[in-house]
């Protein structure tokens, strides 16, 4: 049979799929050919890799992107970009195995990439990611401001997502204000004195003190969350019945919110 002979690459899809149309029941088999997850047919003009190394090495330190950040754009830039392919598609497993490092590691990484601009999700689902690979010229916080060499305060900064919410009191405030009096894990109630602020992505990983990556939570959450991710911990939580299976998945999509950016505090214009 032509399927048995065919690999499964593009030239074995196409030999099967021109040998039966779509329509017929022998076309079925044409599905289970698996792909490598880098494959991709949209094919670009190659940058000049060494132009693009020194153009990304000055924007890490203004997007304050972390080790692993940098590592995770460098291996999706050289299986993209560098191939000739504007889109990628992989699965955070081959991700994870390319870079040596842990599958949470890695999917935060990813996340922070989408957030700053640095990738562009086009499809995520069970089966992996799609993103756009942006070249560093291409990243909006590069075309929107200019370098500023003058060190931000809490009082002027450039732009609201690089406010260090933790040099000043009423930005410390808007962080336990945007939470509404709950602990932004485990969702119970707060006072002045059991309240204490969280970085999601821990300071061991990612020294990021802007409001996507501070939540307002409970000293027990904090205690135990230790250096874990927020999705570690939120899946302890679940794990031990502290949260059902409705509030998990809430505070999963408020956690992707948050890393997105979709959840600016509220804070008055004298400290934007």
């Amino acid at each position: 049979m032509i399927v048995e002979k065919c690999a499964p690459t593009f030239v074995g899809a196409f030999l099967f799929l021109a040998k039966f149309p779509f329509d017929t029941a022998k076309a079925v088999p044409c599905y289970a050919l698996q792909l490598l997850p880098w494959i991709e047919t949209m094919k670009i003009k190659k940058p000049n890799a060494e132009r693009v190394w020194k153009q990304f090495e000055d924007l890490a330190p203004r997007l304050r992107l972390s080790t692993t950040d940098r590592v995770v754009y460098s291996h999706l830039f050289r299986h993209s970009r560098l191939e000739g392919k504007l889109r990628l598609r992989f699965s955070i497993p081959w991700l994870a195995r390319g870079v040596g490092l842990c599958g949470n590691s890695v999917r935060w990484a990813v996340r922070r990439l989408i957030a700053r601009g640095v990738l562009r999700l086009v499809e995520r689902s069970k089966a992996g990611h799609v993103v756009e690979v942006r070249l560093p010229e291409q990243v909006p916080a590069v075309t929107a401001h200019p370098i500023d060499p003058r060190p931000l305060g809490a009082t002027r900064s450039r732009d609201f997502q690089e406010l260090d919410f933790l040099k000043h009191p009423a930005l410390r405030r808007a962080i336990h204000l945007r939470e509404r009096g709950r602990c932004f894990y485990c969702l119970s109630p707060l006072t002045v004195r059991t309240r204490c602020l969280d970085h999601v992505i821990p300071l061991v990983e990612l020294q990021d003190h802007s409001y996507r990556n501070l939540v307002s939570c409970c000293r027990k959450c904090n205690s135990h969350k230790s250096d874990l991710p927020a999705h570690g911990h939120l899946r302890r939580l679940y794990d031990e019945g502290r949260l059902n299976a409705a509030r998990f998945t809430a505070r999963l999509r408020a956690l992707d919110a948050l890393v997105a950016g979709k959840l600016r505090p509220p804070i008055r214009p004298e400290h934007a």
